[in-house]
């Protein structure tokens, strides 16, 4: 990884992102929202509930680029203010995708972090625009991608101006088809033996099935993730995108229950 040069560690320390109130890399932070933007009740109540249970920041999708062009595509604009309504209501950080160079600017406005999603990761224009903002950005692993060539795509990012990146493991494909997904655990270390950013892991889309959420959750934070993020909807029944790797409020306390008392008892042995 010779060509690396900003996102390698080489003896730097560790990079914290800051993101309002929060320090991504310092201690747990879980992200938590629905696949979509489908309406201001949806989003708002979902945001109030994740907070609720322990959620620090809140994701939710006003651009959705799907498999295939008749699938919802997310309110955009809509649902943006969506999300801005929800951050006055709860206090929460929003995390949400962008999926244009030219839509950077104005989606700043409203996001608090700007998500590069997997298929977007060797975006390059995306990721050079993203790289001259002044938001943090939280890139996903694409689904096709070594550990190198995130590292790479991180690497246009800090280039540009733009130190705060997360990275983010949202499982790659294999020949398994029993999930959405396979989840690379073994990237968690890998990231942190070769990089100073920190990461964190989506176990929804990395299994696409909510009965391993919580497994691959608890397993990300052993394998020394710096948080999460995950899909909860409080209409899940009712979600237009990704209803079979979704939280119900009720499964997500469960949830944060597990991990915080997983993440305390390992701090206590530090």
């Amino acid at each position: 990884m010779t060509n690396l040069k900003l996102a390698t560690l080489n003896g730097n320390e560790r990079t914290v992102v800051p993101v309002d109130s929060l320090r991504v890399g310092a201690g747990f932070t879980m992200i938590a929202g629905p696949c979509t933007v489908e309406s201001e009740e949806q989003t708002i109540e979902t945001a109030i509930a994740v907070k609720k249970a322990g959620a620090h920041a809140l994701r939710g999708g006003a651009f959705k680029p799907r498999s295939s062009p008749y699938a919802f595509q997310g309110l955009g604009l809509k649902g943006l203010q969506i999300l801005k309504k929800a951050k006055e209501e709860t206090g929460l950080p929003i995390v949400t995708e962008v999926i244009d160079s030219r839509d950077v600017f104005w989606v700043s406005e409203y996001a608090d972090v700007l998500q590069i999603g997997a298929r977007n990761m060797q975006n390059f224009s995306l990721l050079k625009e993203v790289g001259r903002s002044e938001r943090p950005v939280l890139l996903k692993r694409g689904m096709n991608s070594t550990v190198e060539e995130w590292l790479n795509c991180a690497e246009y990012i800090l280039s540009e101006g733009n130190p705060h990146v997360i990275l983010c493991e949202r499982g790659i494909r294999t020949f398994e088809k029993y999930t959405r997904n396979t989840l690379d655990l073994s990237s968690v270390p890998a990231i942190k033996e070769l990089s100073h950013l920190p990461i964190i892991v989506d176990p929804s889309h990395a299994s696409g099935r909510v009965s391993l959420i919580p497994s691959l959750s608890l397993a990300a934070l052993a394998a020394g993730a710096d948080g999460l993020i995950v899909e909860v909807d409080i209409n899940r029944d009712k979600a237009l995108c990704d209803r079979d790797q979704t939280l119900t409020p009720s499964e997500f306390t469960r949830l944060m229950e597990k991990v915080t008392g997983l993440y305390q008892f390992m701090a206590a042995q530090q």
